[in-house]
């Protein structure tokens, strides 16, 4: 028969059980894994060692099982909050990011190109992700019924409860990453220390990329009261896989007349050839006088330059060429070696002499250089200057009002974002907060033709009733976020708009947002809402009852019937259903009808096809089949009758068509 949905998210401890019985099935017995076994294997034997080098807390292995514990919750949809919701494939989602992540794992497993989070600095306030192992879906409602609660140094495990935190959130956010996938942890001093070593643990330790020291301000902050003014951030970068991605690279514009403080000195001679443009790179020698005649010897030789014809040709030392000019590696200096060797090969020099250029020197004689052909762009450097927060960026977007305390800045995000030279990826910030990400992201689509997408997570934490923002109207932070999405989105747009129109001084109002993503459709400035909450299914009440309560018993039986809760809609279902059969969230869905049965067709080729509606027949199932999509889902209750039910089993199974119930 077909299988029954159980509203559950991934199983990630079977998922990982059956990679290991596949590669080691000799470890299992009886469906038990043998850890000693499986050590063996490996070459590791165990020992009674107890000085063994290990990162250690209470705790740590309690949210690892909660990490991989599976969620009962769905993510149900919000269009009436949402911006151009049937097109957009942006998302913003409101909830525990613990859950949140959990219910991703099916739909977005290696899939996110990028992982930036901001999450809290361990300062002693705001602390509200306390997780409940045994109902977190009750404590997530209750969070957002109450004022935030803090987590004050003078609290007896302060590190240890941000550990506990942190831990299964990155755990969950690593499955989430492609194999070039990288995550960006902005972080201070409180916790920097502890991160790392998370990371080493989670990512791995080989693919540690960077610490990143983002000064954000220069004159320092007077109220550190640890004796110096700090003026940075730090920025720990790590990857999926360090083999499967390349160097971080940053744009330059040259044209600017000021440049950041870390990057200048790197004005350059551009010139153009036959090839295009480049600009004057390094000179050819190897700077290192490590290099030389005894450890590369065949990289020292003669280069010969005929100034006439600009041919460039290798030769040995002392080697006559008429019409050239000999061209020896500098000399070595160390008092041992007479020769620099050259970076290039003679068989490089030979094949891409026409990326090498040859200028005179003011005594005369010459100097070999290379050409580089992406001149504007050069390494990441791993201090980032000029850039302060985000204040003036909330403050434009919200008449001059300040919502948040230190928010990051797009121009951070967007050097970050750059670095990663990917046009059409997916973006994940599950500490979304005044929503930075999404604004760089939409802002960057907007100037390089993108169509990356931003998957945005937020706790609605409860704003302070004394701040600005609660007088404002905004009860929580992600109401806060979703108007930054919404303001930045339309001026974006409208900046768009005006270029292409040659305009200056049109006038900008939130209401032309969604007429201005028709005319511009490619740029992608709408966001889709989802909110976290228990399952659309019911589950069975298993609470004991007295013998004399028969009664409640029947009706609870009764109640078990329609599998569907009674305050749920027939698209709380459907998107609980993409998003626990692995599609998702973005995918369109269009209502059909069959046999006067109303279902829906998810995405544009069908994938599946849901229904929900009563007086299911065989006639229907049949037309349903003939769109040939993957699966088709129905719900048990719904059947005209038995014989119904039993032919739609075997007029699927004849088609190859998956059927599943709930």
């Amino acid at each position: 028969m077909a299988e029954k949905m159980d509203g559950m998210s991934m199983d990630l401890e079977q998922a990982n059980m059956a990679k290991l019985r596949s590669v080691f099935p000799e470890c299992f017995a009886e469906g038990k894994l043998d850890m000693d076994k499986l050590l063996a294997l490996c070459g590791k034997y165990t020992e009674n060692d107890l000085e063994k080098y290990r990162f250690e807390w209470h705790g740590k292995s309690e949210c690892l099982r909660l990490a991989q514990k599976r969620s009962t919750g769905t993510l149900r949809p919000c269009p009436e909050e949402s911006v151009d919701w049937e097109h957009t494939k942006n998302l913003y989602i409101e909830g525990d990011n613990l859950e949140v992540l959990k219910l991703l794992q099916t739909a977005y497993y290696r899939k996110v190109k990028m992982i930036y989070i901001d999450p809290p600095y361990n300062t002693g306030n705001d602390f509200v992700y306390a997780d409940d192992f045994a109902d977190p879906i009750s404590r997530y409602k209750e969070i957002t019924q109450q004022t935030t609660k803090s987590n004050p140094e003078t609290m007896g495990r302060y590190h240890t409860n941000w550990l506990n935190m942190m831990y299964p959130r990155l755990r969950l956010a690593a499955n989430l990453l492609r194999d070039d996938g990288v995550i960006f942890i902005s972080i201070d001093d409180n916790e920097v220390d502890n991160l790392k070593k998370l990371c080493n643990e989670v990512f791995g330790e080989e693919n540690f990329i960077n610490q990143f020291v983002w000064v954000n301000n220069i004159t320092g902050r007077q109220i550190s009261g640890k004796g110096a003014a700090k003026t940075y951030e730090y920025i720990l970068t790590y990857a999926k896989d360090i083999g499967a991605i390349s160097e971080f690279f940053v744009g330059i514009d040259f044209a600017k007349k000021a440049m950041p403080d870390s990057y200048k000195g790197l004005k350059k001679d551009i010139r153009i050839d036959e090839y295009g443009q480049y600009a004057v790179g390094d000179t050819l020698y190897n700077h290192n006088r490590i290099f030389n005649e005894d450890t590369r010897p065949n990289l020292v030789f003669s280069i010969f330059y005929n100034p006439n014809t600009e041919q460039i040709t290798t030769g040995d030392i002392g080697e006559v060429k008429e019409g050239f000019v000999e061209l020896l590696p500098h000399k070595n200096g160390d008092g041992f070696h007479k020769y620099h060797a050259w970076r290039w090969s003679k068989q490089k020099i030979e094949k891409e002499s026409h990326n090498l250029i040859v200028l005179p020197t003011s005594s005369g004689d010459y100097e070999i250089y290379t050409k580089t052909r992406d001149f504007d762009k050069t390494l990441l450097k791993d201090i980032i200057t000029n850039i302060s927060n985000g204040d003036a960026e909330i403050k434009s977007l919200f008449d001059g009002k300040k919502y948040f305390n230190y928010p990051k800045s797009t121009e951070l995000l967007a050097v970050l974002l750059n670095s990663i030279y990917g046009e059409n990826d997916i973006i994940l910030d599950f500490f979304s907060g005044s929503a930075t990400t999404a604004h760089a992201v939409m802002q960057l689509n907007a100037e390089d033709g993108g169509s990356r997408q931003f998957i945005m997570v937020q706790l609605p934490e409860v704003c302070d009733e004394k701040s600005e923002a609660y007088k404002a109207g905004y009860k929580n932070i992600c109401e806060i976020g979703k108007e930054r999405i919404r303001r930045a989105g339309a001026k974006i747009m409208h900046n768009a708009q005006c270029t292409i129109h040659n305009e200056k001084d049109a006038q900008l109002t939130l209401d032309n947002h969604c007429e201005l993503s028709i005319m511009n459709y490619e740029l992608d400035t709408g966001f889709r809402v989802f909110k976290l909450d228990s399952s659309n299914l019911k589950t069975w009440d298993g609470t004991p009852v007295s013998e004399e309560d028969y009664q409640l018993v029947l009706d609870r039986m009764n109640d078990m019937i329609d599998s569907v809760k009674n305050d749920r809609s027939d698209m709380d279902v459907v998107y609980e259903i993409m998003l626990k059969m692995g599609v998702p969230l973005t995918y369109s869905v269009m209502p059909l009808d069959f046999d006067g049965v109303k279902a829906y067709s998810i995405g544009e080729d069908g994938l599946l096809i849901v229904c929900l509606d009563e007086g299911i027949t065989t006639e229907a199932v049949e037309q349903m089949a003939d769109c040939t999509p993957a699966k088709i889902i129905l719900a048990e209750s719904c059947f005209a009758d038995i014989s119904a039910m039993r032919n739609a089993h075997y007029v699927l199974q004849n088609r190859g068509i998956e059927l599943k119930l709930i």
